[in-house]
């Protein structure tokens, strides 16, 4: 997949720019319209996609300071670091669901966000952790996400600073509205702890400003650490 693939400026025709701008930022699985609807009661499965109006993400990236000072409870996960493309220290915050039961997106494309549905570090099961792949005019978090390899290490710190190291055993493209939730939220080695990532990929719908794809990167815990 080559950087034109993710770039929503570049890849958009000059006509529709600002339509997009307007509609859509897309991130991870989530914005646009292709958010996949949830149960209140039950982990996400297959769903039909529902339509929501996103708000565009910030872009400003938050001052080291900011990072630094930022903190979560001792058990949740509170940021995520990919040095292989340059990912490091961002934050990760707790998300759940929309009134349209959605599940909500990060606001700003320089932060992650954490499924609250989904296993939190050192439990069993898989993470769910997902990001914006760009804005019109800037990268996001995920933009590089595509270049992770088999053995990659990516790592989380928890709340209480301990640091859960994961390597990358695979990576998977969807079509956008048959995204396998059950897939997407389990461990991609089963009894493993496991940690899996989602951005945009594809190309860009003229006509609906949607990516086509959603790249997913799985990988298993290998170590955690204080």
């Amino acid at each position: 997949m080559s950087r034109q693939q993710n770039t929503v400026r570049r890849v958009a025709p000059h006509s529709q720019k600002r339509e997009l701008g307007r509609l859509l930022i897309c991130v991870g699985l989530l914005v646009g319209s292709l958010a996949l609807t949830v149960s209140l009661k039950h982990r996400p499965k297959p769903a039909i996609p529902a339509q929501v109006v996103a708000t565009a993400p910030e872009t400003m990236k938050p001052s080291p300071e900011v990072v630094a000072a930022y903190s979560v409870a001792a058990d949740l996960p509170k940021y995520i670091s990919i040095p292989t493309i340059e990912t490091e220290k961002v934050r990760v915050f707790q998300l759940g669901l929309t009134k349209n039961y959605s599940i909500a997106a990060p606001t700003n494309i320089h932060d992650a966000g954490w499924y609250e549905e989904s296993s939190r570090p050192g439990k069993p099961g898989a993470m769910f952790i997902y990001g914006h792949v760009s804005s019109l005019e800037s990268k996001g978090i995920f933009y590089d996400l595509y270049k992770l390899k088999p053995g990659d290490v990516i790592r989380v710190t928890r709340g209480d600073d301990t640091v859960f190291s994961y390597a990358v055993v695979s990576t998977k493209k969807y079509a956008a509205q048959e995204v396998p939730m059950d897939t997407v939220l389990a461990p991609v080695r089963a009894g493993q702890q496991g940690l899996n990532l989602m951005t945009c990929a594809g190309h860009i719908d003229a006509k609906t400003g949607e990516f086509s794809e959603r790249l997913v990167v799985y990988a298993s815990l290998t170590k955690n650490e204080r």
